[in-house]
């Protein structure tokens, strides 16, 4: 039997999952992208359904980590958010196929995984939003929803995944620190105040 490491199993799942889909996936096409017989890659994993689950799990694990540093740093929130968005997109851009799998696949986990994975992925949504609210709540922030800021913030880096270029112009730091200028000051070159003094 040839030797081989259950990570390396997973990096190679997550790149047959990126390019075929899950549901498009099999047991045969991750045996032979990693070098391996099927029944082979049965001995290290029982079935499709148990690598996804370890994947958004692994996932799930270093977002989570990685915002969990930041919190706990001793800075103003509004340069946390910098810091949490530079994180989290540097996972986006540097591991691209296990972003695509947490992102676009954890949907076809069956009711019981797809549960956990839920309440893991709240937690690190709660994480984002508890940032949001400590900003707000010290007078540096304002959001009208701190719920649906999170889900704008969130939902701008997650679209990365779909036209990031490791070859392109700008650097996962450089987008994140692109997209955290925008949410933090806005593309208005007027206050808002002032336009609607104007308009009544």
């Amino acid at each position: 039997m040839k030797s081989i490491s259950r990570d390396l199993i997973l990096e190679s799942a997550a790149q047959v999952f990126c390019k075929k889909g899950y549901h498009g996936a099999s047991m045969a096409d991750i045996a032979m992208d990693v070098g391996l017989q099927k029944a082979t890659l049965y001995h290290h994993f029982g079935s499709k359904q148990e690598i996804l689950a370890e994947l958004l799990d692994r996932a799930m694990e270093i977002v989570t980590e990685n915002m969990t540093q930041v919190l706990l740093l001793d800075c103003h929130p509004d340069e946390k958010i910098k810091l949490a968005m530079q994180a989290y997109l540097q996972v986006l851009c540097e591991q691209p196929d296990l972003s695509s799998v947490l992102l676009l696949e954890y949907r076809s986990l069956e009711k019981e995984l797809y549960k956990r994975h839920i309440v893991n992925r709240d937690k690190f949504e709660k994480m984002w939003r508890d940032l949001i609210r400590e900003g707000v709540d010290s007078g540096i922030l304002r959001s009208e929803s701190v719920s649906m800021t999170v889900r704008a913030m969130l939902g701008v880096m997650n679209w990365t995944i779909t036209w990031y270029r490791s070859e392109g112009k700008l650097s996962g730091k450089e987008i994140a620190d692109l997209f955290s200028n925008l949410f933090l000051d806005g593309i208005s070159t007027r206050k808002r105040t002032a336009r609607k003094v104007q308009q009544a």
